[in-house]
């Protein structure tokens, strides 16, 4: 690490504390503790002080309104708490600030250093302080929970609730965790139905027939047997694998002596799958002991923490959190972040190896020993092989702050890039990608796909019906697009920087005369990018495209950027995302439409006893393959109906074919996606409703 060099200053951009001084003012250093108190409230602070406990416990300092601005805790209260009020007491810099709105403070007195440790965690997830430190939950970090159900489930989570659940994680990487939920799902049969479709399932389901499964829904299943592999499913996520390998190779054994050779045998299998996981994992050493590992680096205010996830002797999963304008010294930072860390569902280890040494290190140690019920230490290594672990812990925490700078100036400069290549006017911060998308002039839908600084936001994503005409007409379609879009832009006074528009020269006059309506030519740049078109004979061996280019205002040619620019990549990035999400809706709308106008428009079908055929049936195919005789089958319906229902299905099969040929060739050409969000009834534009993920 770094020495801390109180003149340096910190990387990236400067933000503003918040005090505001004039030029001409003394520095903030120079301010004496005592005068940032009012005169008049010196008095009655004093007094306060004087009988405030020498106790251990917590204390809150609060502004003028009553506001948590920092909560802390104390060996002795009235000495910790003096600190703050007495000149040169406190030297952090960032107290300076936090006592310029200090007015008053309240303490509790707690029993032990440990209670006060517990209470400081819960009072600060309570208040929220300014100066604290708070870590905050990263979307990417995932949790796997096991339900609290008479069948339990492993399920993949990102919010912890109070539900009875029992929760392993966060897990560092979302990835690793996916791939040993998979695994558990392929070893251990256990149900992944949700608990609706458990309560209300007949018969059982593929998972059972392909053994993946024990069939609780609807088969007498011996729960001893389910407990087994629930609980050999939880090792895993533990990080016992060792273990668990060691019992079912023994269970394996005994099999065997038994003649139970089956059985044997997919317990076999069963090691064999888990051991492919395992070898996969780095060994760090080989006595087998749980450890977390905590790295911090810092430049300035800046700082990375990381913690290295280390189970059985194998280092399993990371994570890591980004602070910035923090002026506390390391040790603090630390103590905050440790705090927080194990105060919710988490596996403690054996040891907590940390860089720096911590006042209250074996009040910590106690406290995790307790949760855990078997001893827990929090260790500063000196020399040897925990040493190594912690240099790999720094080294990473290093790497990554380097990592994410370095992410920043590479977006700033691919942004730069096409501004520069494209002629344009601003940086493009925020850029937003129009498409239409249709079937055959019907079901004419648009999508607008938002970027901001090179990456995208799928809150700000919109979707559009086209409402204005019937039939197919790009031109039209994205002028209604892009017009709804600046009247909420008006509204909303918010506007992009850049417009990308999926087509060519026509498409980029539209937008340009759409901008030109609402007098916006001069604040919103606009560019085209047409799609790359085969050149050759597409029959021949190896296809020829055109490049992708880009067409500009007041320009006749397109300009056609170099094949691996930053620039380009950007653009067709956001091109084929605005392309996706217009498929995706498309095709969500083809989908209902075809149960809909298939099933719903025959009269004398409901949806009773559409439920009735699809139940009977499983799929609309193969109501559209079933002859009268077996429509009529149907429990609900006659045989004058199910000619009905056969004549309409007739009718239908010309579109339908059309439909699913579609289907299946977006499907080869997009990757998968989420799903869609289904649109309002009444077909509005689910336009200004933003996507939720």
């Amino acid at each position: 690490m770094r020495p801390e060099d109180p003149d340096q200053k910190p990387a990236g951009p400067q933000h503003g504390s918040l005090i505001e001084y004039p030029a001409d003012a003394p520095a903030p250093g120079a301010v004496a503790a005592e005068s940032l108190v009012l005169e008049g409230e010196s008095a009655a602070l004093d007094q306060k002080l004087s009988a405030t406990s020498t106790e251990p416990g917590i204390y809150l300092l609060r502004d003028r309104a009553g506001k948590v601005l920092y909560v802390g805790k104390a060996k002795s209260l009235r000495t910790r708490v003096r600190a703050y009020f007495r000149e040169g007491g406190d030297g952090r810099f960032q107290v300076r600030f936090l006592m310029k709105r200090v007015r008053d403070f309240d303490t509790i007195v707690t029993g032990s250093e440990k209670e006060a440790l517990i209470l400081e965690n819960n009072l600060i997830k309570q208040y929220k302080p300014r100066y604290n430190i708070r870590l905050k939950d990263d979307k990417s970090y995932l949790s796997a929970k096991i339900t609290n159900h008479a069948w339990p489930r492993i399920t993949v989570t990102r919010k912890i609730v109070k539900d009875g659940g029992h929760y392993f994680g966060p897990f560092g990487s979302a990835d690793g965790l996916r791939e040993t939920i998979d695994v558990i799902r392929k070893v251990f049969p256990l149900r992944t139905c949700t608990d609706a479709v458990f309560r209300n399932r007949s018969r059982p389901c593929l998972e059972y027939q392909i053994k993946r499964c024990l069939g609780p829904c609807c088969l007498p299943v011996d729960r001893d047997e389910y407990g087994r592999h629930l609980h050999a499913a939880q090792m895993l996520l533990e990080g016992k694998n060792l273990e668990l390998l060691r019992e079912m190779r023994d269970l394996m054994k005994d099999h065997a002596s038994r003649l139970e050779f089956e059985q044997a045998a997919r317990i076999r299998d069963r090691v064999r799958a888990i051991e492919k996981t395992v070898e996969r994992q780095t060994v760090l050493h080989h006595w087998g002991i749980d450890e977390d590992v905590f790295g911090i680096y810092r430049e300035g205010g800046y700082i990375e923490a990381i913690v290295l996830i280390v189970r059985g002797g194998k280092l399993t999963s990371t994570q890591g959190w980004s602070f910035q304008d923090l002026e506390f010294p390391v040790h603090e930072i630390l103590s905050d972040l440790l705090t927080q860390y194990y105060s919710g569902a988490r596996n403690i280890p054996d040891e907590v190896i940390v860089p720096v040494e911590l006042e209250d290190a074996a009040v910590r140690a106690e406290l995790l020993s307790e949760r855990r019920g078997k001893k827990c230490e929090v260790v500063l290594p000196q020399r040897g092989e925990k040493l190594r672990l912690l240099e790999m812990a720094m080294d990473n925490a290093r790497q990554s702050f380097t990592a994410r700078r370095d992410n920043e100036k590479t977006r700033e400069q691919m942004l730069e890039d096409l501004r520069v290549k494209l002629g344009l006017r601003n940086s493009p911060k925020r850029m937003e990608c129009y498409d239409i998308s249709n079937l055959q002039g019907s079901m004419v839908v648009g999508s607008q796909v938002t970027f901001d600084e090179g990456e995208p936001q799928k809150n700000l994503y919109r979707r559009y019906r086209i409402r204005s005409f019937e039939g197919q007409d790009d031109f039209a379609s994205m002028y209604e697009v892009l017009k709804r879009r600046l009247e909420r832009a008006v509204r909303e006074n918010t506007y992009p920087d850049l417009w990308v528009i999926d087509g060519g020269k026509g498409q980029l006059n539209v937008a340009l005369e759409v901008l030109r309506e609402f007098r916006l030519l001069d604040q919103i740049d606009c560019v085209s990018l047409a799609k790359q078109h085969v050149l050759n004979d597409r029959r021949e061996k190896e296809v020829t495209k055109s490049e992708e280019r880009v067409f500009v205002p007041r320009r006749k040619d397109p300009i056609v950027l170099p094949k691996n620019s930053t620039a380009l990549f950007l653009l067709v990035r956001i091109r084929d995302e605005a392309h996706r999400f217009a498929i995706t809706y498309n095709r969500e709308l083809r989908r209902r439409a075809r149960l809909r106008s298939v099933l719903d428009d025959i009269d004398g079908v409901g949806p009773v006893r559409r439920r009735a055929m699809l139940r009977h049936f499983g799929s609309l195919k193969r109501i559209r393959e079933a002859t009268v005789d077996e429509i009529a089958a149907v429990k609900g319906l006659n045989r004058d109906l199910a000619a009905e229902i056969r004549r309409h299905l007739d009718e239908m099969t010309a579109l339908l074919d059309v439909e699913e040929v579609r289907d299946a060739a977006d499907q080869i050409s997009l990757p998968l996606e989420p799903p869609a969000i289904p649109a309002d009834e009444a077909g509005a534009p689910v336009n200004d409703a933003p996507v939720r993920n």
